[in-house]
């Protein structure tokens, strides 16, 4: 007689077939990220906006010879990087064909569920592919309930894919726990911690993790903490060696386009869009590079090929947050109409993905505050701050309770979001904006010129219809006055 496991590995496996084709010390580690970066400038690369990166094609004719897609595409989602869309096909299909053959082999499953959740997170099609993913991995699970580190890493990856990251976190312990020298934990519980708005578990995971490995994808996690913290210039220097050594054309544009994102926060317009389109020439399916594409035409005065952009990226991976973008750049531009258009399919898109288990709340929440019920951006994002309370969830809780009438509660979550006291260190253009508005709506005067002139100086474009409002603000409030100072004799 079957055991309990076996059948129920057996059924899983029968769902495949059915959907078949469809530092060791913190300052030492950063000291050896910059040793790191000096040997790369050294072995000919250049300085795009302040980060590195090599000349194409140099890196490519020293490389050895690939191997076949299905084992790439598994060395990739088994520690945690991007992988290329034809890739991952291949390594689907080849998993889906072993597990059904042999479905009591646990780290199959666990290889086949980290798949589904990164061919659905290059793809935004949460509602198919993440609950496939998360039957795998619970399979893996049933099949070998006792020390599956894998499974329970895969888990905790599916949880921050769906911004689930209470059980990112439960998942992530648990790994940690059963195999704290296993790397590939860590990356997760920092995602994790940082959703959670707690900074100090976050940069104490990234510490660890410099501890027990060296190479790209740590570099890439490091500079992810490393810009949260306000380090911009750690940032661009782990982005460029991480981008310097990476093992795939899809990797390297991974962080290219993490190094694209950094430029752009800080106004970097022409080295973010440089960095972009590189990431896309190595990787096609690179849709955040497209997007960020259309941010950096924008703002360069470039409107038909930044629509163009946006487009490109909304018909492989429609993200809500592309769609939010584009309509505001819509709206920016006066056309009201295909503005409606993409903030529709915004909320379309959220309930497609809630389907997957995705939280969109914060899009939503963000979109309404404003262009929607402030007063419902409220009701939800004061929900999603009870539940997580990230940075992120800080800002636009602030901002939507300003919009909604209710400043003095607001500006107490702008402070959380920027001030480094309350550990809101990110140097964020929208954040600081939000703060500055919200200040000068309560009539502090000096304190919303300076965090507007902040807001400018860190990114004049952040926004094709805030950075609009933010010089009007600036503008009405006028120069500072100054009192007469007493003459003494």
């Amino acid at each position: 007689m079957e055991s309990a496991t076996e059948t129920a590995a057996d059924t899983a496996a029968a769902e495949v077939a059915d959907t078949a084709g469809s530092r060791p010390a913190p300052e030492r580690a950063r000291a050896r990220l910059r040793r790191r970066v000096l040997t790369g400038s050294l072995a000919g690369c250049l300085v795009l906006g302040g980060v590195l990166l090599c000349l194409p094609g140099e890196k490519a004719d020293r490389q050895a010879p690939a191997p076949a897609p299905g084992a790439q595409a598994q060395a990739a989602v088994r520690t945690g990087v991007a992988a290329a869309l034809p890739d991952l096909t291949v390594l689907i299909g080849e998993r889906e064909a072993r597990v059904r053959a042999r479905p009591t082999d646990a780290r199959s499953w666990a290889v086949l569920g980290a798949a589904y959740v990164e061919h659905g997170r290059r793809t935004a099609d949460a509602a198919t592919l993440y609950p496939k993913a998360e039957r795998a991995l619970r399979t893996s699970l049933s099949v070998r309930p006792a020390r599956n580190a894998e499974a329970l890493v895969g888990l905790a990856a599916l949880a921050n894919a769906r911004r689930d990251y209470p059980a990112a976190r439960s998942w992530g312990e648990a790994a940690r726990e059963l195999a704290p020298k296993r790397w590939t934990v860590y990356p997760q519980l920092i995602d994790a911690y940082t959703g959670l708005g707690d900074p100090k578990r976050a940069k104490a995971a990234l510490d660890r993790l410099l501890e027990l490995r060296t190479g790209p994808a740590v570099l890439g996690r490091a500079a992810a903490v490393y810009r949260d913290r306000g380090w911009r210039e750690d940032a661009a220097a782990a982005l460029s060696d991480a981008a310097a050594g990476a093992d795939s054309p899809a990797e390297r544009a991974e962080w290219l386009e993490r190094a694209g994102q950094l430029a752009w926060e800080r106004g970097d317009r022409e080295p973010a869009l440089r960095h972009f389109q590189e990431a896309v020439r190595l990787d096609p399916d690179q849709r955040a590079a497209q997007a960020g594409q259309g941010r950096a035409l924008a703002a360069l005065g470039r409107t038909s090929e930044a629509l163009s952009a946006y487009q490109v990226a909304l018909a492989k991976q429609p993200l809500p947050q592309y769609a939010l973008e584009l309509g505001e750049l819509y709206e920016s531009l006066g056309m009201a109409q295909a503005a409606r258009v993409q903030y529709d399919l915004l909320r379309e898109r959220v309930r497609r993905e809630a389907a997957g288990g995705v939280d969109g709340e914060l899009v939503l929440g963000r979109w309404e505050a404003d262009h929607g019920d402030p007063a419902a951006a409220v009701r939800r994002l004061d929900a999603e701050w009870r539940r997580q309370p990230g940075i992120e969830v800080a800002d636009a809780l602030g901002w939507a309770l300003h919009r909604a009438g209710r400043p003095e509660e607001g500006l107490r979550y702008a402070v959380i979001a920027t001030d480094r006291a309350h550990e809101g260190t990110v140097r964020s253009a929208p954040y600081i904006y939000h703060r500055g508005m919200i200040e000068r709506q309560l009539g502090r005067d000096g304190a919303a010129r300076r965090h507007l002139e902040e807001a400018l100086r860190t990114n004049p474009y952040f926004s094709p219809l805030h950075a609009r409002t933010a010089r009007a603000a600036l503008l009405a409030l006028g120069e500072p006055s100054v009192a007469r100072v007493p003459e003494f004799t």
